[in-house]
């Protein structure tokens, strides 16, 4: 088997730097041909060094020069700034692209790799939730596939192989709950950046663990299900399950369940699009069911954590809908990250966002990116009273 060629766009995240740890540990299978970054420029020199790409891309053009210099004496191309990142993408040097840049940022360079017949390993949640009618068209009509890394879809696309013919009543999408599951909205206002991103069971960066904690991820998520296994909104169910150790399961019409197990570990799904159809043996860690007490289940209290219940909205209206909600979404997860709303904040900024901008229901790709810019327009105008 030759070197299967990788392309990491956001290298330096959760996401892509466990994706290295993949490839370092299986050198005869994977090789690196491209990582990206946006701000951090000292990783992305250390990642240079280590794993010798083809090419680089530094998102932030400030700072192209101090990683060129880093990499003179190397073979190492340097890029930058958000053109180089879809350039790059459209380049014939990959064979797989690892779509890990988070939020709206990654639609672009994910949409180009597609164009050009390039399978995508899809980390990127945020890619099919603003214009997931085009991304998929665009993979279907290059016949390339789109494979998901999230934990959830991974369990679900793993749940589905060998089952092309049976039709799915549906797929539960598991949620641990996050880190304030059961409280109540009079100690959610007062919850504070540094508490909200101590996630109980997995390790993820900031955006997402914020997500999480508001249970906007898993309404994302329910977006994403949707494109990537052509379902509808009625098919797709969310329940609690703290121990994350099912990570999600499909119902067939004879009422069967399949689910995927393991431990909160991202390694393994991400090694799993990268190596698809393979299975690779590994060290990582084992479930062992001696160890386990139990395993529950519960509903989502969408009363209190009303962002679920705003995707729930958004993936019903359909159109540029839920493009609304992510980019309002991304301005208020960037807000309290700073710390100036509050945690319940964040719902309402979306919630106005969502009622203020007009719904399109069968948009072009030119209009998805109006709605973006026009929600995150008036979602910051919001914050800045």
């Amino acid at each position: 088997m030759s070197q299967k060629r990788i392309a990491i766009f956001g290298s330096t995240g959760s996401i892509g730097t466990q994706a290295l740890e993949v490839i370092a540990a299986n050198p005869n299978i994977f090789s690196v041909e491209v990582l990206t970054a946006q701000t951090n420029d000292e990783l992305l020199v250390q990642q240079a060094f280590k794993f010798k790409p083809n090419v680089v891309v530094i998102g932030d053009e400030r700072k192209y020069t101090k990683v060129k210099d880093a990499l003179a004496g190397t073979d190492v191309k340097v890029f930058a700034g958000e053109k180089a990142l879809e350039e790059v993408a459209a380049l014939d040097i990959y064979d797989l692209m690892l779509a890990a840049i988070v939020g709206y940022a990654g639609l672009k360079p994910t949409l180009e790799a597609l164009k050009n017949g390039k399978p995508v390993a899809l980390a990127n949640k945020e890619t099919l939730v603003v214009a997931g009618d085009i991304v998929m068209q665009t993979a279907m009509e290059k016949r390339v596939p789109v494979i998901p890394v999230d934990s959830e879809h991974s369990a679900i696309f793993q749940c589905l192989v060998g089952e092309t013919r049976n039709r799915i009543e549906k797929v539960i999408l598991t949620a641990s709950g996050g880190p304030f599951r059961g409280k109540k909205p009079n100690f959610l206002v007062n919850v504070k950046r540094d508490h909200a991103l101590q996630h109980p069971n997995w390790t993820m960066g900031a955006k997402i663990t914020i997500d999480s904690a508001t249970l906007m991820n898993k309404g994302l998520e329910m977006i994403e299900a949707k494109w990537l296994f052509n379902l509808k909104p009625e098919q797709i169910q969310v329940v609690i399950h703290p121990q994350s150790i099912i990570h999600s399961m499909v119902q067939f019409e004879d009422g069967s369940i399949k689910a995927q197990m393991g431990v909160p570990d991202m390694k393994l799904p991400i090694q799993y699009a990268m190596a698809f159809p393979q299975r690779l043996p590994n060290d990582f860690p084992r479930l062992n069911f001696r160890n386990m007490n139990t395993l529950s289940f519960e509903e989502p209290d969408v009363k209190t954590f009303r962002n679920l219940g705003l995707a729930i909205e958004a993936l019903g209206k359909g159109g540029n809908m839920p493009c609304i909600l992510n980019a309002a979404n991304e301005i208020a997860v960037y807000a309290f990250l700073r710390n100036r709303i509050g945690f319940l904040d964040m719902t309402e900024v979306v919630e106005q966002t969502m009622t203020k901008i007009s719904h399109i229901e069968a948009p072009t790709l030119e209009e998805y990116f109006e709605s973006d810019g026009e929600a995150r327009s008036f979602a910051a105008s919001l914050i800045q009273m």
